[in-house]
């Protein structure tokens, strides 16, 4: 997720990029760029870091010129680095592009231009984009980046700017947001609505496959052939708050609704073209390799942790490998039994938790080989980690983390996948309807997120009481975790998960009338016992809501409400039960009038120790 701006009119282009990007930093912040044609010359200034280093960077001496782009930056090709900055140009600096998204044909494109006699200097997809439309130019504009489009697979939204062509710019999108601002004799392109929304509130959204010519004096709108396309305006009616949420009354709801694209850019580029296998090209393992090890650590904090121990599940289940999952902030303190025969992954959302990290150097010290997941790249435990895994969640913004947990689910099934690949530890046939499932889950989630009513209902029944208990057995229990620790920590409702069988093991002496039960009954494998936990707690009068698979009419006889998710394998099944928890979570710290997206007490990346 990164942020594009651009602007075309009779004003300084540059005050608007600034302050277009200043609205836009929350979708990406590791680097920032602009580029202005002069008159003459197109002039391209980045740097690393938040936008305000640019902005001190170009402070005595800003660009002048009434056409130009800019970019913020959240890195998924590439580490951050000045090179690494949007924008990037041709071999000539006559072609200038900004890009949100992936190219998942880079690397052959990037190969036949270099044979051709290109020279990059970026680590980035999107510098092929710039060189692959000077390859293509023969004087039309427009026809060329056509030409582009149609060689290029992937998301994208870009805006390409030309100084051979300066009373335009040209933009289009393919699943990543981009929206044109119409003004009086100047026009806006931006990837969000609260880029433009201080200049005008009219505006197009494009659609997948459009193309907008845009121009000082006005917007055309075509598909990829070059045939117009009627358009209605859309006025925004929102404040620039809400604007900058998307329309969503918090980040953190925003956030929620996020997860079936960040967890489809996950997948994106790790599953072959057929279906039949996961390719993990950032790993390249092999047999010797994985029968080196004789134990994996998973190590973690909170919500990670919470992921760590699905990912134990699945990595054990399918691969057959011996895995433990730690607390991070308690590893290195046990003198854990880690040498060169142990595998460390180690998961942190923003690749700077501190007790992630010193878990990480203590294991490379014991002489372990380790693996970073983590969704930013560059950072900290990125480049300490010998392997990473990039979840391609985009910026976080709520405390609460939502999409981070889907995408490091999604990551940890691929790799214990691409494990039982490489071990032979699951048949083809086994691995291709895995995928399978794996792929519609995006959509899945979406439709989980589709009906939200009865879960507003029962927050706004229950959200007044201050304890409520969560439970589960096998991946149920693991869920529950993490659905307690969002119901803590955005609604200040003390709330407990235990393992569903361990109810008459003592937690049962806390069920007593009318306090609300959250049980989770998808697991098949132990969904009879599950029932039988259930009516304990019923039997004790407690309120019970289930969340079962779509087709499940057994637990309505049993529990007092009923909240469905789409039927899926049982191992995937944690992608899709997550989604009403957190909507709970959320709907609940609404009806106690708590600060959702800043939570009391916590902080979004736990920095020290």
């Amino acid at each position: 997720m990164c942020g594009i701006v651009g602007y075309i009119g009779q004003k300084q282009a540059t005050p608007f990029l600034i302050e277009g990007l200043t609205k836009l930093e929350y979708r990406g912040y590791d680097s920032a760029g602009i580029a202005v044609y002069d008159g003459e010359n197109i002039r391209v200034e980045k740097s690393v870091g938040r936008l305000s280093a640019l902005t001190d960077k170009i402070a005595q001496d800003e660009p002048k010129g009434s056409l130009g782009i800019g970019h913020t930056r959240w890195a998924t090709h590439g580490r951050p680095s000045d090179l690494n900055a949007h924008p990037h140009s041709d071999c000539t600096g006559d072609f200038v592009v900004v890009h949100n998204g992936i190219i998942e044909n880079y690397l052959p494109l990037k190969e036949e231009l270099i044979a051709n006699g290109h020279i990059f200097h970026s680590e980035t997809d999107t510098e092929v984009v710039a060189h692959l439309l000077e390859s293509l130019y023969d004087g039309d504009f427009e026809a060329a980046v056509r030409a582009v489009l149609s060689k290029v697979e992937g998301s994208y939204s870009l805006v390409f700017m030309s100084k051979k062509h300066p009373d335009m710019l040209i933009c289009a999108k393919r699943e990543n947001p981009l929206v044109v601002g119409l003004g009086d004799k100047e026009n806006f392109i931006a990837s969000d609505i609260p880029a433009i929304i201080g200049r005008t509130r009219r505006t197009y959204i494009l659609g997948d496959g459009e193309i907008a010519i845009v121009r000082a004096d006005g917007v055309t709108i075509t598909n990829k052939k070059g045939e117009p396309i009627a358009k209605k305006v859309f006025t925004v009616n929102w404040n620039a708050e809400a604007a900058e949420k998307g329309g969503y009354e918090h980040f953190m709801l925003k956030e929620i609704h996020e997860q079936p694209k960040a967890v489809k850019d996950t997948m994106r580029e790790r599953i072959k073209k057929d279906g039949s296998e996961i390719q993990l090209n950032e790993l390249n393992w092999n047999t010797k390799f994985l029968s080196s090890f004789n134990k994996i650590y998973i190590v973690a904090c909170g919500t990670a942790y919470h992921a760590g121990l699905v990912g134990k599940f699945y990595i054990e289940k399918l691969s057959r490998m011996l895995v433990e999952v730690d607390v991070a902030s308690e590893f290195r303190y046990r003198n854990p039994i880690v040498d060169k025969n142990t595998l460390v992954i180690v998961v942190s959302q923003s690749g700077e938790t501190s007790d992630t990290l010193a878990a990480l150097k203590e294991s490379k010290r014991l002489g372990a080989k380790t693996l970073a997941l983590t969704n930013v790249v560059g950072s900290s435990i990125a480049r300490e980690a010998d392997y990473v895994l990039y979840t391609w969640a985009g910026p976080e913004i709520a405390v609460a983390s939502t999409k981070a947990y889907t995408t490091q689910l999604i990551l940890f099934f691929m790799l214990a996948l691409y494990m039982a690949e490489i071990k032979n530890t699951l048949q083809p046939s086994r691995i291709k309807e895995l995928i399978t499932l794996l792929k519609r889950i995006p959509a899945q989630i979406s439709e989980t997120l589709t009906d939200v009513e009865p879960i507003k209902t029962f927050a706004k029944r229950y959200g007044f009481n201050e304890d409520v208990f969560y439970i589960g057995r096998s991946l149920d229990y693991d869920v529950a975790l993490e659905g307690s620790l969002k119901l803590k920590e955005v609604s200040y409702i003390h709330a407990e998960a235990y393992s569903a069988g361990e109810l008459k093991h003592g937690t049962l002496a806390l069920i007593v009338e009318g306090v609300p039960v959250i049980a989770l009954a998808t697991q098949k494998s132990v969904y009879e016992k599950t029932l039988s936990n259930i009516k304990e707690v019923k039997a004790r009068d407690a309120v019970v809501i289930g969340i079962a698979a779509e087709g499940d009419e057994e637990l309505s006889k049993y529990v007092d409400h009923v909240m469905y998710v789409p039927e899926t394998d049982e191992l995937l099944i944690p992608l899709l039960t997550v989604v009403p928890l957190q909507l709970l979570a959320y709907y609940a710290a609404i009806t106690r009038g708590c600060d959702v997206d800043k939570p009391r007490n916590l902080a979004k990346s736990v920095t020290v120790e």
